[in-house]
């Protein structure tokens, strides 16, 4: 059963990924975020989206930095070699709840934003919903969820997701790939909130 938390989680947390404290805030607050859904086994990294497409290639981005250094406790799926999306996200999802039964789970996606929000990253309880800036109806990931905006909404969304810049979306998923691993390694100092497996 998934983890239900045990204290109120903060709401809502935003950053802009060219802020220089971004990375020390974002990581401070996943892991306080974290720590109220405690005790859980470990920490399963959902991140969303195909590298068909710059602007939906957050997600596998974020998937494949994390596992170049990835912390003993922290599982991901979603990579740019394996990556979850639309064809294969049920299927996906039913495998990490057998094999996790007990894992607290965050879902990484882009999304689309008004202007002045593009660049904005932001965390907070409750699930990501993969596909509904492109209108799809997909199964919603997570007790954590963190979304990048990447780029405009309201008009041609694949197209508008197909022109992002990859420079925009690089350092986007470094931030939030950089932010994951030093939540779970300071979680991990915080040994009442892993349950023994």
């Amino acid at each position: 059963m998934p983890p239900r938390f045990r204290v109120k989680p903060p709401g809502l947390f935003r950053v802009e990924y060219n802020d220089p404290y971004a990375p020390h805030q974002f990581s401070n607050q996943l892991q306080k975020l974290m720590s109220a859904f405690s005790p859980f086994e470990e920490v399963v990294c959902v991140s969303i989206g195909t590298d068909r497409s710059t602007g939906d290639a957050l997600g596998p981005l974020v998937g494949s930095l994390l596992e170049k250094d990835l912390p003993d406790s922290l599982s991901v799926y979603g990579t740019l070699d394996a990556p979850v999306h639309a064809l294969n996200l049920k299927q996906t999802l039913s495998k990490i709840k057998d094999s996790h039964p007990h894992a607290l789970i965050i879902g990484v996606d882009a999304c689309l934003g008004q202007m002045k929000n593009v660049g904005w990253i932001q965390a907070g309880p409750g699930p990501v919903k993969p596909g509904a800036g492109v209108h799809k109806k997909l199964p919603e990931v997570g007790q954590i969820h963190i979304t990048g905006i990447v780029n405009v909404a309201g008009f041609m969304e694949y197209f508008v997701l197909q022109n992002t810049r990859l420079n925009l979306v690089m350092k986007m998923a470094e931030l939030i790939s950089s932010s994951i691993r030093q939540a779970v390694c300071k979680l991990s100092e915080e040994k009442p909130v892993y349950l023994q497996p």
